[in-house]
């Protein structure tokens, strides 16, 4: 089954979550006892990336180690074509939606283009959406954030992602913001498109997984919780109030 094919069949049933593993904030063998741990409590996916510091290296080594632990899914969340890993099952071909340089909009993506083919890796087609406050992806993908009190502006990104035949919607609130995406703005985005979206950034509780939740998201992902030496529980409390 293809990973994309694998995500909507399991939104089908029930939100999802995906547990982002940064390849720059740890070594490959880290990487691979997150990802243990991460599948006891759980998650349904891993999304492999960062903003910055990824480099073909430690990026092909993480994911190694993690499937060396696990069957399910790693898909490569880039930084751009500069390392793109052959051992991935899937990547995001995505846009940054709001970004103001053409390079991140599909300038990356041109470059990327033929290395995602000649390795034969599983294009998986989303539009990327920076809500503020967006921290450093924010700054490194020079977006012009969607206000917290503007959720038409991010319903009029998410249509013109669903019009241009993207599989997939990211909002993103940034790895390590004080709150995720705001409710209201993830119910209008939903009430709005039939294409699923996923909600990152912000989200460490299980008040805030359920909020995501029952706002409308189909998946939601979690990065920095792991980033703590005790996170097993968190997760593991956070994925049981989703599921």
């Amino acid at each position: 089954m293809k990973v994309r094919e694998y995500l909507i069949e399991r939104m089908r049933e029930r939100i999802i979550h995906m547990t982002l593993i940064d390849p720059a904030k740890q070594t490959p063998e880290k990487a691979g006892e997150i990802a243990r741990i991460a599948e006891s409590a759980g998650t349904d996916a891993f999304m492999v990336g960062g903003s910055t510091n990824i480099t073909q290296q430690n990026l092909d080594a993480s994911i190694l180690a993690i499937k060396d632990v696990t069957r399910l899914p790693v898909i490569y969340f880039p930084s751009g074509a500069h390392a793109i890993s052959k051992y991935s099952d899937a990547i995001y071909f995505m846009s940054v939606l709001n970004s103001r340089d053409v390079k991140n909009v599909i300038g990356e993506q041109v470059a990327g283009a033929p290395i995602v083919k000649k390795l034969c890796i599983e294009p998986i087609s989303m539009g990327y959406l920076i809500v503020e406050p967006g921290m450093r992806v924010g700054e490194i993908g020079h977006a012009e954030l969607v206000p917290r009190n503007k959720p038409e502006i991010a319903v009029a990104y998410g249509l013109a992602a669903e019009y241009l035949g993207m599989d997939f919607l990211y909002l993103e609130a940034g790895s390590g913001a004080p709150e995720p995406v705001p409710e209201a703005m993830i119910r209008a985005v939903r009430s709005n498109l039939r294409i699923p979206i996923i909600v990152g950034g912000g989200i460490r509780t299980p008040e805030d997984s359920l909020m995501v939740k029952n706002a409308g998201a189909n998946a939601i992902v979690t990065g920095t919780v792991i980033e703590d030496e005790d996170f097993g529980l968190r997760l593991t409390e956070i994925i049981k109030a989703l599921h």
